[in-house]
């Protein structure tokens, strides 16, 4: 294991500054390479065989502030997710796929009623302090992810729990007793903000099962882990350590990659794609996605507690334009509902086109012509500040006025956040109920338009009780036909996750999650000699 004193230490913050200040023509200068080379750069080869061990593998991750955190069950942004997926495990989680496989628990059963669950763990499973996982560490966690006095992100999937229920029939079994049917739990089970922790937990000084363990941690800076040498999943992780540092800056991350003092960033910005493909060394990293970049709508407040605002809002996007200039072409056009990838999605619904005569139509008769708005924007994504400054533009075609509004990642996810009136977010991918569940209900933890309509939850919440997937079916097109309607969404498209590592970084593959860098996964992330 490498010594923090030797020279592959991971540089402070300060010094990524003073790389930045000192070499800020790192992305001008290799542009000017691609422009005079001409033809195709000839990549340096792959690296193959085995995976080789050791190492200090450092990643640059977008956002991070003040108020990041390692709480296994409250992360909000990017590097707290990425850290997250380092520290502790899930007892069921998606592939690359998006299919739900077996984690820390080898199988969750149901009755066919789908209101009492069976779980049971793995044998040897160790926390990073030695202790066995037992039922009991199960119980725990979920009830503290559910308290109703401090709910955390994943209570309102955990919300059918009889949390005064829960039994640990043996020290690997947990039965669950729900006070409702929910046929959803196998989703929240896999939720990466869902992870197991002990009896006695503390985020501060943060133990879990996953493949890295906590050494240092400066919010809004980086973070420092250590190989978990007992990890369940035999030979990982291969890196000795690892480095997350935050970069709410595009072009301070890019430099640190192109400049080698970082082997892996996530989100690259469009713009950029050609400087990092005409090197040599990088890689991309394209995964097709469910993942999505919202303009979020305050239902509750003026001007859009009027429905034919929301609707002219959504009229005013060209869809088209906004995936080739936002993304340039690496996505998919959005019909305003979210959960693609959902078998049980409803894809009869027409998809809606520009209409400024129709936008123009609405605003008229709800006495909102030449309206002005504020949209707040920050770049918590790679394109959601491109996204707001095409909408600006498009939305002008109608008479409506956008003053935009950038705030940095600290001061979006501050005090305000879910309070903006129009805003935008990011959101990765997840199947129907369990997105509805976390941002589409009166009591979901992330109801940043702050939706509340009755018949709407009431379709939910009658579908998570239905084990019969045709009627469930039904049940969610009415759903997501009543959000397509009057929803406070504007989901105008699904980007593909770009990522960028240097080609000695090896194991990271694509991924439909949405979640950067295969999920976060360096558990399986060599580095070549």
């Amino acid at each position: 294991m490498a010594s923090r004193g030797q020279s592959n230490a991971a540089p402070s913050r300060r010094d990524f500054l003073r790389y930045v200040a000192a070499g800020a023509g790192a992305v001008g200068a290799g542009a000017l390479i691609t422009g005079c080379a001409g033809g195709a750069v000839r990549k340096a080869p792959v690296p193959t065989g085995p995976p080789q061990y050791g190492g200090r593998l450092r990643v640059g991750i977008v956002g991070g502030s003040s108020k990041d955190t390692l709480d296994a069950h409250a992360p909000v942004t990017h590097p707290d997710q990425a850290r997250v997926f380092q520290l502790y495990d899930t007892l069921l989680r998606y592939d690359d796929d998006y299919r739900i496989q077996p984690a820390l628990a080898e199988s969750v059963e149901s009755d066919p009623q789908a209101t009492e669950w069976t779980i049971r763990l793995r044998e040897g499973l160790e926390f990073h302090d030695g202790k066995t996982v037992t039922a009991d560490d199960v119980i725990h966690s979920l009830r503290r992810i559910a308290d109703p006095a401090d709910p955390k992100n994943g209570a309102v999937g955990l919300s059918a729990l009889d949390l005064n229920a829960m039994r640990a029939m043996d020290p690997r079994t947990v039965r669950l007793t729900l006070s409702r049917p929910d046929v959803t739990l196998p989703d929240q089970f896999a939720e990466y903000g869902n992870g197991i922790v002990p009896v006695g937990y503390d985020p501060g000084r943060p133990v879990g099962t996953g493949p890295f363990q906590h050494d240092a941690f400066e919010p809004g800076q980086q973070s420092l882990f250590t190989k978990n040498a007992n990890y369940w999943r035999d030979g990982e992780p291969y890196v000795d350590e690892l480095v997350i540092i935050d970069f709410p800056d595009d072009t301070a991350r890019i430099n640190a990659l192109l400049g080698g003092q970082v082997d892996a960033i996530d989100q690259v910005p469009l713009g950029l794609l050609r400087v990092l493909d005409a090197d040599p060394n990088l890689r991309l990293l394209e995964s097709e996605t469910g993942s999505w970049l919202p303009f979020t709508m305050r239902v509750d407040r003026p001007p859009f507690d009027d429905v034919r605002v929301r609707q002219a809002f959504r009229l005013v996007v060209d869809r088209e334009q906004m995936v080739r200039q936002v993304l340039g072409g690496h996505g998919t056009v959005g019909n305003d509902l979210y959960a693609p990838a959902d078998p049980l999605f409803n894809s009869a619904l027409p998809q809606r086109k520009r209409d400024v005569a129709k936008a123009r139509q609405l605003l008229r008769e709800a006495g909102k012509e030449n309206l002005t708005v504020e949209l707040v924007t920050s770049p918590v994504a790679a394109g959601v500040v491109e996204a707001a400054q095409v909408f600006a533009q498009q939305a002008a075609d109608a008479g409506i006025t956008v003053n935009i509004r950038r705030v940095d990642t600290g001061e979006f996810f501050g005090d305000m956040y879910l309070s903006w009136d129009f805003a935008q977010d990011f959101w990765f991918t997840r199947n129907f109920l369990a997105q509805a569940g976390s941002g589409s209900l009166a009591d979901s933890p992330y109801n940043e338009t702050h939706w509340d309509h009755p018949e709407f939850t009431q379709l939910v919440l009658e579908a998570r009780a239905t084990t019969d997937e045709a009627r469930r079916k039904e049940l969610i097109a009415r759903a997501q036909q009543i959000e397509w309607e009057s929803g406070g969404y504007i989901v105008w498209g699904f980007p593909n996750q770009l990522d960028a590592h240097s080609v000695r970084v090896v194991g990271l593959a694509p991924d439909k999650s949405g979640i950067p860098l295969n999920s976060y996964g360096f558990r399986h992330a060599w580095l070549a000699k």
